[in-house]
């Protein structure tokens, strides 16, 4: 159960880098095709681990799938800061943590032919983590539109399609290699966003007018997401491949960082993820909290 421990590690992160990431899109970089540029552009810093390494070339067949990884990966980035660029967080984010554990547990049942199924109380311990991370996350005032549910499901079926690539990745090869692999994959994929006139413009008009606090905000959450995201492909590395949507699923307990983090910082900063505290509110995210809780405590036990 040690990818237990790393999903749930990585998830903090997350909680972290997400608040940031949502600042940054609502004041200083709102083209959403200019941030996944950036975030994909950045991933090839990876390749400084080649050294420490056994690198090897896999095969053609293990470099594609790589590659998809990869780009799958940055694709749904693409789709999530969309999201988050035109809507409040509370109508994507319930949206894609209940979709990408289901897609990925579809995938993975479809391509092993019914042959990776978890326990039957395992299944029970991700249908309550997948309800209690879409409880914690949703905002009943703010109703999901057809637009917003469409870029959610988007963004979860990408990465449910990155995730379970990732794996047949990490089954054939060492977990940095294939990591870096992967990396290169999304850098490739987020330099077709340069195709877009739109992001060519607005690429140059950001460097001229980001300031250096600005620069270092997005360096220092790109720095943290990069480490949170090579913990959460070794959490795909380490789990077994029936369970690997619960690596998914485990994202609930990244909204209850985000939580205690969203309460501590809306007061400063109400732009980033304004949070409503009254009894039913306060109720709907105790359950969920106890919802998740109770579905790491049947998984783990």
């Amino acid at each position: 159960m040690s990818w237990l421990v790393v999903a749930i590690l990585a998830y903090f992160i997350f909680a972290v880098v997400f608040l940031i990431d949502k600042y940054l899109l609502v004041s200083s970089i709102k083209n959403p095709k200019l941030y996944t540029f950036y975030t994909g552009v950045l991933r090839v810093l990876i390749v400084v681990l080649i050294p420490f390494v056994d690198f090897k070339f896999p095969g053609v067949y293990q470099i594609i799938l790589s590659f998809l990884a990869g780009g799958f990966f940055v694709l749904a980035l693409f789709w999530f800061f969309k999201g988050l660029s035109l809507f409040e967080p509370s109508r994507i984010v319930p949206a894609i943590g209940g979709a990408i554990p289901v897609f990925t547990f579809l995938f993975v049942l479809i391509i092993s032919a019914g042959k990776e199924i978890p326990a039957p109380r395992d299944l029970l311990a991700l249908l309550i983590l997948i309800c209690g991370s879409v409880l914690i996350s949703y905002e009943k005032a703010k109703k999901v539109s057809f637009e917003s549910l469409r870029i959610s499901i988007t963004a979860a079926f990408f990465l449910a399609i990155s995730f379970v690539l990732a794996k047949y990745v990490y089954l054939a090869q060492p977990f940095l290699q294939g990591l870096i692999w992967i990396n290169i994959g999304g850098f490739f994929t987020a330099l077709l966003f340069l195709l877009s006139k739109e992001a060519r413009d607005n690429l140059f008009q950001i460097k001229m007018l980001m300031s250096k606090k600005t620069a270092t905000i997005f360096i220092s959450n790109q720095a943290m997401g990069a480490g949170a995201a090579i913990l959460q492909f070794w959490a795909i590395a380490l789990a077994p491949l029936a369970y690997l949507a619960f690596v998914n699923a485990l994202q609930g307990t990244q909204y209850v960082f985000l939580l205690g983090l969203a309460v501590l910082l809306s007061v400063k900063f109400p732009q980033i993820l304004k949070e409503e505290i009254s009894r039913e509110v306060i109720f709907q995210k105790i359950t969920a909290i106890l919802l998740i809780g109770a579905g790491l405590v049947l998984l783990a036990f």
